[in-house]
């Protein structure tokens, strides 16, 4: 069997100036204190594929322009509106007094297996993703609306935090009610 693959100009792909004004999706990413300047860009890159509407970088995150996040978000900061916050914590509160769902993507005592998760129609989620070493602050943990564990079945505990970015992501857009083969229904 052959297959051949397509061209980057046969994906009709958006332009990165176009991507702001796609309709909002509704969901954010929250990076708490990503110790990684490569992480941070791929967290972009990522948020770029699955149409977030924002990243938020907060503490000591690597923020544009810088050449170790573009290496890896390849372009993606420049198409996804980002901001830093000094604080997660308060980031957290913000948004949830503007009506957003915070998720911590997390594995604590009553998280939710990523698979078993569902967004709700109409709901907002902002969902944050952990340092590489002590992963989302506790406090964060504490005032959040629920936390998602992604299940694994090796011998380590954790992903790397660009590949949970990912997975967390993915998930998260198969779940939506009304999404279209699974994508977001924006597109």
């Amino acid at each position: 069997m052959s297959d051949r693959k397509l061209l980057n100009i046969e994906l009709g792909r958006i332009k990165a100036e176009r991507y702001r004004d796609l309709p909002p999706s509704g969901l954010v990413v929250v990076l708490d204190n990503i110790r990684s300047a490569h992480n941070v860009g791929s967290a972009f890159r990522t948020a770029d594929a699955f149409k977030a509407d924002k990243v938020f970088l907060c503490g000591i995150c690597a923020v544009p322009p810088s050449a170790e996040i573009h290496k890896s978000a390849l372009g993606a900061e420049n198409s996804v509106p980002w901001e830093h916050a000094d604080d997660t914590l308060a980031l957290v509160q913000r948004l949830q007094a503007e009506g957003w769902t915070v998720v911590c993507a997390e594995q604590t005592e009553h998280a939710v297996q990523l698979q078993d998760f569902r967004c709700e129609p109409g709901r907002r989620y902002a969902v944050v993703f952990g340092n590489e070493v002590d992963g989302v602050r506790q406090d964060v943990v504490d005032a959040a609306d629920l936390c998602v564990e992604i299940p694994q079945f090796g011998s380590k505990h954790s992903l790397n935090v660009s590949v949970s970015v990912g997975v967390v992501l993915w998930q998260m857009v198969l779940s939506r009610p009304g999404s279209v083969g699974g994508g977001l229904d924006v597109l």
